[in-house]
């Protein structure tokens, strides 16, 4: 391999992985991590720990099996029985698209943090952004960048305030084998578990591989250093966020705990407390990178999930993901009601990870679909049963709050 083929197989590989590593850090992720870390304290280090062993075991199944057959999920699925394909991309897409409407929020708020910008015009730019990204004449090259870039001043970000904060790290590492009310944490598990590989989430970096031209037995290595890449970094985030919010509890006391669990935005409210108004001025910025990868990856996979449904959604593949960002932002411009979006889009999710998850599983065994020389590991098969056993009934507890949105 030449040197230069080289150098782009890693940038496509770093870009897939950071792509999925940021899909997964988007608004809902900072704010559920830091209001649940005020509420369980040194007791969530067991939740982190636990959530990022099922991230990498339910990703390497899916990112293993996409890899091997060199097929989008929607394609294994609709191989593995006629029409499942269909009903998961038009799953994905929705609820891509919820969540599309609470990542515009999220950056126009990142933006109203950082310089004072009504949330407004911060969703429309925050739209133009993401448009003027798709625009460029190297979209998906640029997309890689863009990803790498906002992760690492994400990572930079919470970095900082984390050692600002100077949390008593040696308590949390005992409460990772020894947490308190553990049945308590079972919920807040389930729920963040939801928010790291629910949804387009899981196929992000996966299906940015096949656009790239990777797939096939020879390439699930590939697809594993990936995916491992990315969960590393998504999982650097979440530890450092936990340790920075329960440093400021743990230096603050019940006082500030409860004024960052009561905040209309925790993550925000956790930052202002470790670093005044800096602080709050670096979470704008870490919200507005997270926010508009987020945007960026949701629309990208839910429109690599439509585009094998018609070949003229193929065709047009840039326009379609634009008109998706678009759209977002016109309902998050004109209603708002992030919040409520976001609900919406976790529930949906947690019925699209065991039904993506299980079907992987399935299609695993499925010679006709991975191919004779791939022989998927009995270990990843067996701790992928256990997470959809979990994420089944994160599925089933969801389900009251789709139909509360419409009471």
């Amino acid at each position: 391999m030449s040197e230069n083929k080289k150098r782009g197989s890693l940038s496509v590989l770093m870009g897939a992985a950071f792509l999925m590593a940021t899909s997964a850090i988007g608004p809902g992720f900072l704010t559920q991590t830091s209001k649940f870390t005020a509420l369980h304290m040194a007791s969530f280090a067991f939740v982190i720990v636990c959530v990022i062993l099922m991230d990498i075991t339910a990703q390497l199944n899916v990112w293993s099996v996409i890899g091997a057959s060199g097929l989008r999920g929607q394609d294994v699925a609709n191989k593995l029985l006629p029409g499942l394909g269909i009903f998961l991309a038009v799953l994905v897409s929705f609820g891509g698209l919820a969540f599309n409407i609470g990542n515009v929020g999220g950056v126009a708020l990142g933006l109203n943090a950082m310089i004072g910008l009504p949330e407004q015009i911060g969703s429309l730019l925050a739209g133009l952004l993401a448009i003027c990204i798709f625009l460029s004449k190297n979209a998906k090259a640029g997309m890689d960048k863009i990803a790498q870039i906002m992760g690492i001043i994400i990572i930079l970000v919470i970095l900082y305030v984390c050692i600002t904060t100077q949390p008593p790290v040696d308590q949390a590492i005992m409460r990772i084998f020894t947490p308190e009310n553990p049945s308590e944490l079972f919920a807040p598990m389930l729920t963040i578990l939801g928010g790291s590989c629910g949804g387009y989430i899981t196929f992000s970096g996966a299906h940015r591989l096949l656009d790239a031209g990777l797939g096939g037995v020879e390439d699930v290595p590939q697809f594993r250093r990936s995916i491992l890449t990315g969960v590393g970094v998504s999982g650097i985030v979440r530890i450092l966020l936990f340790l920075a919010v329960f440093g400021v509890c743990a230096k603050g006391g019940p006082a500030v705990a409860d004024a960052i669990i009561n905040n209309a935005n925790p993550a925000a409210e956790a930052f202002r407390q470790a670093a005044g108004d800096i602080g709050y001025r670096l979470f704008g910025l870490a919200l507005f990178a997270a926010g508009t990868t987020s945007v960026i990856g949701a629309a990208y996979t839910s429109v690599s999930f439509l585009k094998t449904l018609h070949p003229f959604i193929a065709k047009n593949e840039t326009w379609f993901i634009i008109g998706f960002i678009a759209f977002s932002t016109l309902i998050m411009s004109v209603l708002g009601g992030a919040a409520s979006m976001v609900i919406l889009a976790g529930a949906v999710n947690g019925l699209i990870l065991p039904i993506s998850l299980a079907t992987m599983l399935i299609a695993s065994r499925n010679k006709s679909i991975v191919g004779e020389r791939y022989k998927h590991p009995t270990i990843l098969l067996l701790l992928g049963i256990v997470v959809v056993v979990l994420s089944g009934y994160l599925a089933i507890t969801t389900l009251p709050n789709i139909m509360n949105l419409f009471a």
